[in-house]
């Protein structure tokens, strides 16, 4: 396992993290849906006695069980080997009183009379805002103070500008941004990476995979990678990417079977800081076009187009067009919207969106692409 030297905070933390939001799951004797507790506590100790010493779960995965079974895998000594890294769950914080009372619920679900790195979970600017009035700094000060964390750190989903403001507002010891190969303009992007690094605040790397949509690739992505190296699977290239910059500090990987944690464990022994030559680099640059020449329609979603006078939502369909096909994968929005009268169907071509669209395409001729699309 390759490990990477956080110096602003002193440790090695291990290039392959452990995202623990995807718990196997079984059924019961009744046919419901449960944790398979084995094979999870398996999973998790893999992990560990393979190098992993950073785990992230937060108090709403799973239902709210999620921290419950970590809590169990990290017994026998197992705690004691790893960072642990929770969150704190925002959606229905309205005091510091809440705070601290879920904040103790956690150590007791976790099993632990400290947490490692303590997020404030899912941040954007609105929210930030919201939690800076009920006193959040004050509670992570708090928290540091008494040892009870070590580390205060937030999740974010958001734009740049929210990412800029929230950074530079709090000494944080650690950010957790949704970053992969496709999403270097998306959310906070490359540039939140780059202003972190500037920032000496260590990235922590969510869907890396954009939630194995770079695992399981369309056919021409795929042959692109094999011919550029067939050792490389389309997961070891999307994770190299990743490894090759010196600002991460470790990239999350949601394991749901001992197979896909066999297979990390081999890939981040791989990785390093600096791994990608100039021609590897231009490989992935090249699948990211492959994948935007597969967009079906130059919708910018600016909404310009609306109201439609027939109620079609015609941004959403064409987001989610462009969605399923760059990536090859099914969607099931699209009845929600035929349910809801809202569909292209329902697009009796009045061109009323034709003279506000700025990009001049055909919409209700891309409309009926779409809805033959979504149909098979």
């Amino acid at each position: 396992m390759k490990y990477r030297h956080i110096e602003k905070l002193g440790i090695d933390i291990s290039a392959f993290g452990l995202g623990c939001m995807r718990l196997p799951m079984m059924k019961d004797e009744d046919g419901k849906d449960v944790v398979d507790e084995k094979k999870w506590v398996d999973i998790i100790r893999r992990c560990i006695d393979g190098g992993v010493n950073y785990l992230d779960t937060a108090y709403v995965y799973t239902g709210g069980l999620n921290e419950k079974y970590v809590g169990l895998a990290l017994r026998d000594g197992y705690r004691e080997k790893v960072y642990l890294a929770t969150k704190l769950p925002l959606w229905d914080c309205d005091s510091k009183e809440y705070m601290y009372k879920t904040f103790e619920e956690q150590l007791t679900r976790l099993e632990t009379d400290y947490i490692d790195f303590y997020l404030i979970h899912c941040l954007t600017g609105e929210k930030w805002k919201k939690m800076k009035e009920l006193g959040v700094c004050g509670f992570l000060d708090d928290l540091k103070a008494k040892g009870k964390i070590k580390y205060a750190c937030f999740s974010f989903h958001d734009n740049f500008d929210a990412f800029e403001t929230i950074i530079n507002e709090y000494p944080w010891d650690m950010c957790q941004l949704q970053f992969n190969y496709m999403d270097i303009e998306n959310q906070a992007g490359l540039r939140g990476v780059k202003l972190a690094g500037e920032k000496a605040v260590p990235v922590v790397v969510m869907e890396g995979l954009l939630g194995g949509k770079l695992a399981n690739v369309p056919s021409e992505v795929k042959e692109h990678f094999e011919r550029a190296n067939p050792d490389f699977s389309p997961v070891e290239w999307a994770f190299r990417w990743l490894c090759n910059f010196p600002q991460i500090a470790t990239v999350l990987s949601g394991v749901a079977t001992m197979e896909q944690a066999e297979d990390n464990l081999e890939i981040f022994d791989r990785c390093d800081i600096g791994i990608m030559s100039e021609s590897e680099l231009e490989v992935v640059a090249q699948a990211r076009e492959i994948y935007k020449k597969r967009i079906k329609v130059d919708c910018t979603g600016c909404e310009y187009c609306m109201p439609c006078p027939a109620g079609v939502e015609i941004p959403r369909i064409f987001a989610r067009w462009n969605y399923t096909y760059m990536y090859g994968i099914k969607d099931n929005s699209y009845k929600k919207l035929v349910d809801e009268n809202k569909d292209a169907s329902q697009c009796v071509s009045c061109r009323a969106c034709m003279d506000k669209c700025p990009q001049g395409f055909d919409i209700p001729e891309k409309l009926k692409e779409a809805h033959e699309y979504f149909k098979t």
